[in-house]
């Protein structure tokens, strides 16, 4: 029985789509910056989930939206859009912003393994979708029109607050600046009319704008999904405001609930602590590498929490999991080509503690236990094989060829000799090349490894 969290009714539930294929929605990047650890850990989750359900014998049809316009910097509709925040910045265009940041995301999922929905769709592309989209919701007198734009009227939609944004404890103005036009201070943006001077616009029946930030989910979602999706993934921090609002608009359109099953991914800490650019602890996937890590030692430490609970980052966690991780592969070589013959009633153990445990709401943790009691199994090849199984759960590199090649061992260490020479423009280069090739240098103190991507 496939049991998830659902944080729509506060309980777990039997899962099982509404069809044959499991229709599922991921809340993608804002694509104006480094993607950050944080950021990843919430798509290894949805590689979780995704794992699981095919695991399971589901098919999925799944969708991650790119939000290349019209994320503000406040999720309450404040500020600036953020790509142009960052436009102006580094003086380019929002489009080569976000270019740039949507290829740096897409290269971190590789290196992660991340099991990537079948659906990528930038914001931008669904523009007309978008105000086809507001223009239902004005038509079904869910929105009304002010001088700065369209704006979602939560006093028609009773059900506003099921995940927990109780907006009636909230005083006018305690959350946002009370706009005289706006009949309600939580009242949200669905199109934004934009000076002459605004980079990023299209001509709607509002005149001249961009879609608000959460429009775009709904949109994406109703258009590659349909009218009712089984499950909605995203962030503790998307929780009671984005996602209320997705909800609201979304139901109001359709006329019935929309998603079934809404999961929700608690927070990454660093040093016990929040993420913040001021106290220097934002770290990247490159980060963990210049520090002689690995995106697989980041996949493998994210195993050792429960997705619901918060988890704490250090390097010292990080270099726990490296070292678990190495002595990991390690086990598993040592049973390939094992003699002793596992018993079909344990190996049937092994492979219904690991399905429950993975079926009850993604107990990684669990699972990982019975992989770790499984390889101190006396040397066999039923165990190899079965961890194999296991590994598509898992996502590790268990068959990688150990042998680097001469030419290649060759590149670093000329790499190495010119970083000891700063010659940090040949040292870049050869890198690149060996990147190129199709494998990764990770600088130590005094040394470095080679790792085959």
């Amino acid at each position: 029985m496939l049991k998830f969290y659902n944080s729509l009714t506060r309980k777990k539930e039997e899962f099982a789509p509404l069809q044959d294929t499991v229709k599922m929605y991921s809340c993608g990047p804002t694509v104006y910056s480094y993607p950050h650890i944080g950021n990843m850990r919430a798509y290894l989750f949805m590689d979780n989930i995704r794992r699981t359900l095919k695991y399971n014998g589901y098919k999925i049809d799944g969708v991650m939206n790119i939000t290349d316009v019209g994320h503000l910097t406040s999720d309450a509709d404040e500020g600036e859009d953020k790509m142009l925040v960052a436009s102006q910045k580094e003086n380019k265009s929002p489009y080569e912003i976000a270019k740039y940041y949507t290829d740096i995301f897409m290269r971190d999922v590789k290196e992660l393994n991340i099991d990537l929905p079948e659906h990528i769709v930038p914001a931008t592309s669904v523009i007309e979708d978008i105000i086809s989209f507001v223009q239902g919701l004005l038509d079904k007198g869910y929105a009304y029109i002010t001088s700065k734009g369209v704006y979602f009227d939560i006093s028609k939609f009773g059900g506003y607050g099921q995940l927990g944004n109780d907006i009636n404890s909230k005083k006018a103005g305690a959350r946002i600046e009370v706009d005289g036009e706006k009949r309600h201070p939580a009242d949200f943006a669905l199109w934004i009319k934009a000076p002459k001077e605004h980079i990023m616009q299209w001509a709607s029946p509002w005149g001249m704008g961009y879609p608000g930030w959460h429009i775009e989910c709904s949109t994406i979602g109703k258009k590659y999904l349909g009218e009712y999706i089984d499950i909605h993934t995203g962030g503790v921090d998307h929780k009671t405001i984005h996602h209320e609002n997705e909800i609201a608009q979304s139901d109001c359109l359709e006329g019935h609930k929309v998603v079934r099953f809404w999961m929700h991914l608690e927070f990454l800490q660093i040093d016990g602590g929040k993420m913040s650019k001021s106290l220097h602890n934002v770290f990247t996937i490159e980060d963990l590498k210049n520090n002689g890590f690995t995106a697989e030692d980041f996949r493998f430490f994210y195993f050792n929490a429960h997705y619901s609970k918060q988890q704490n980052f250090t390097y010292d966690s990080l270099l726990s999991a490296h070292n678990s991780l190495k002595n990991f592969k390690n086990a598993v070589k040592e049973h390939k080509n094992g003699s002793f013959s596992l018993p079909k009633e344990r190996e049937e153990g092994y492979r219904q503690e690991f399905l429950n445990a993975i079926n009850d709401d993604l107990n990684m943790p669990i699972a990982l236990a019975v992989c770790q009691k499984l390889l101190k199994e006396p040397k066999s090849k039923d165990v190899y094989n079965l961890i194999v199984k296991f590994n598509e759960i898992l996502g590790l590199k268990l068959d990688e060829d150990d042998a680097i090649p001469e030419e290649i061992k060759s590149l670093a260490e000329k790499r190495w000799q010119a970083k000891q020479n700063k010659n940090y423009a040949e040292a870049d280069r050869l890198r690149g090349e060996l990147l190129s090739q199709g494998y990764t240098i990770n600088d130590k103190k005094d040394g470095y490894d080679i790792v085959k991507n």
